[in-house]
């Protein structure tokens, strides 16, 4: 590599889940850990963060279309990123996605490494299609690479024979594997991944940004006189979010705020109406990051009733701004939610149960100072050290 390890590494972050100017919610907890590992001076970055081409944000492209009136290269926090395009074609595209992508970023770091940005390691996020089109950009290139492993690309995807195939054979190429929680790197091993080559680093939260506010200032200001409960995520099925409107049946002094916007927007309204409960159910749309702590303060339980998670980000935000959380066991959520002040773990991921959990809580709910201090625990600083050491040791050994 004829690179010394005495200077801030060079990484090079690969992705597709990377906020931009017309999406700046889209994978922020990439860019959220990426800035902090840049803050530690040991490393500095450029981001490559792909989108897919098209020729116009002409709306018959609904929400895909938005990407044409993307600059290619932009600053986002002091980081340079790059939105090269790369071609999607639709049906057969899951199959080809990993080797399009390569094959358009081809070029693209030629280029980066010709204008003298000669990078130690790929930095690559999410398996399917980033992290298999990472693999294939290393070995081209001759560099290290690393994939973090965040949740559907290990719990979803490989139910489909051709991207489980094109993941183990990434996963076996790849220098060293990155998972957000213990439970994805259980899941990565029963895939017969080598379980040595995985390294477990949590996300953290930014305590600074999500802290308590005024709680009864911020009722008041958001109209809130009930026990409010509030759910956050895409408005898709696999959060959950009709559980938790199920569940007011039976929590008759209940409301409940909804933040996201999806697809299933509509039936979720339906919902809500079908049973009774439209009048305490709010859907709020989309909330920008620094205005989440607002709704956070106000809440009295977090609820997530999520299929599968990786590694759930709004719990501890949530906590960290002292509110408690309910949620049902799966994937990483365990690994958060472990004592009482944190909240509840659900067993069964059904109205009932989390009704019942509702009640439960707020016959024993914590005090939010402690719910505060047990977030604390979930700081970047671990993290940020954990990859700076698993990456001065993979470039040492790939010289």
């Amino acid at each position: 590599m004829g690179s010394s390890l005495s200077r801030a590494m060079k990484i090079l972050t690969f992705t597709t889940l990377y906020p931009n100017s017309v999406k700046p919610h889209h994978g922020v907890f990439v860019e959220t850990r990426l800035r902090h590992l840049v803050a530690s001076g040991a490393v500095q970055s450029l981001v490559v963060a792909p989108v897919p081409w098209f020729p116009t944000a002409h709306a018959v492209f609904g929400r895909y279309g938005v990407n044409a009136r993307l600059a290619r290269r932009e600053q986002r926090h002091g980081l340079t990123v790059l939105h090269p395009r790369y071609p999607v074609i639709p049906k057969v595209g899951m199959i080809l996605a990993p080797f399009l992508l390569a094959a358009a970023m081809l070029p693209v770091v030629r280029r980066i490494l010709a204008e003298g940005y000669d990078f130690d390691l790929i930095d690559a996020h999410y398996f399917y299609p980033d992290g298999v089109a990472a693999v294939m950009l290393a070995r081209h290139f001759g560099k290290p690479v690393v994939v973090t492993a965040r949740g559907t690309d290990i719990n979803l995807i490989p139910q489909y024979r051709w991207p489980r195939k094109l993941i183990l054979w990434a996963a076996s190429r790849a220098t060293g594997i990155i998972a957000v929680s213990r439970a994805l790197k259980q899941a990565l091993v029963q895939m017969a991944v080598t379980e040595e080559k995985i390294t477990v680093l949590r996300n953290g939260v930014d305590l600074q940004l999500f802290q308590p506010m005024d709680r009864a200032a911020e009722r008041h200001r958001l109209g809130l006189s009930r026990t409010t409960l509030l759910s956050v995520g895409n408005l898709i099925r696999s959060k959950g979010h009709d559980v938790a409107i199920e569940a007011l049946v039976d929590l008759p002094d209940v409301e409940l705020l909804i933040i996201g916007d999806g697809e299933d927007g509509p039936a979720l309204g339906s919902l809500a109406q079908a049973l009774g409960v439209a009048n305490r159910v709010r859907f709020i749309g989309r909330v920008r990051q620094e205005d989440l702590k607002a709704y956070y303060t106000a809440a009295d339980a977090l609820v997530l009733p999520s299929v599968r998670e990786g590694w759930t980000n709004v719990l501890l935000e949530s906590m960290a701004c002292g509110t408690p959380v309910i949620a049902n066991r799966v994937g990483g959520t365990p690994e958060i939610v472990r004592r009482p002040e944190a909240g509840l773990l659900v067993e069964e991921r059904t109205p009932v149960a989390f009704s019942r959990a509702v009640r439960q809580l707020m016959e024993n709910y914590p005090d939010r100072r402690a719910t505060r201090a047990y977030a604390e625990q979930f700081d970047w600083d671990e993290t940020t050290q954990g990859q700076v050491t698993l990456f001065q040791r993979l470039c040492r050994h790939n010289p």
